[in-house]
């Protein structure tokens, strides 16, 4: 049975596109936000000594986000307002796609029946902001062959892709807040 959420947003995209900035920019404002499961298992892994790490055990971190994604998940819909995610689901897939490995019948199932809102709102590759750091080792041309597996993940689960602008941090957070906000109600015509 397929789980829809509305009021749950995901933001994608390859690194370095913002996303991240975005979602502390939404949680500094009071918005509800869940954090990026690949950086929290990062770090996770490298307090604890796990092995879980990308340059050392792919698939294994690639579990470990789906775990962190499906505890978001659920928290998430305990909130009544809009939830604002930091990728989702279908992250977890597109990043198994991109390293060369098969997707789990498993994970595809989870990505199908546990829905977000059906537009996902995709940060395209946008070199003037793109860095690295300790976290995120990507090459610029890994940056946008990540974006593009992730557009296509998406839409092979049936998303409505929406493409961030690129603009001020303030500026998206407006553009975000603003899609986010429940549709008014179709006027009946009888006043």
């Amino acid at each position: 049975m397929r789980q829809q959420s509305d009021n749950l947003f995901v933001l994608t995209g390859g690194p370095g596109s913002g996303k991240t900035t975005l979602i502390e920019a939404l949680k500094a404002r009071g918005h509800s936000t869940m954090d990026e499961a690949g950086r929290g298992v990062i770090r996770e892994q490298e307090r604890s000594g796990g092995g879980g790490l990308p340059w050392i055990d792919p698939q294994r971190f690639a579990e470990l986000m789906l775990e962190w994604e499906l505890r978001s998940y659920r928290q998430a819909q305990r909130h009544d307002g809009p939830v604002f995610f930091d990728r989702g689901l279908p992250d977890t897939l597109g990043y198994l796609k991109l390293e060369g490995f098969e997707v789990p019948a498993t994970m595809q199932e989870k990505a199908l029946r546990l829905r977000y809102n059906r537009r996902a709102f995709v940060a395209p590759p946008w070199k003037a902001i793109y860095g690295n750091d300790e976290h995120r080792r990507q090459s610029w041309e890994l940056a946008v062959r990540t974006y593009e597996v992730m557009c296509s993940t998406y839409a092979e689960l049936g998303y409505e892709l929406v493409e961030l602008p690129r603009v001020s941090v303030e500026e998206r957070v407006a553009f975000l807040v603003e899609a986010a906000a429940p549709a008014a109600p179709a006027s009946s015509g009888r006043d």
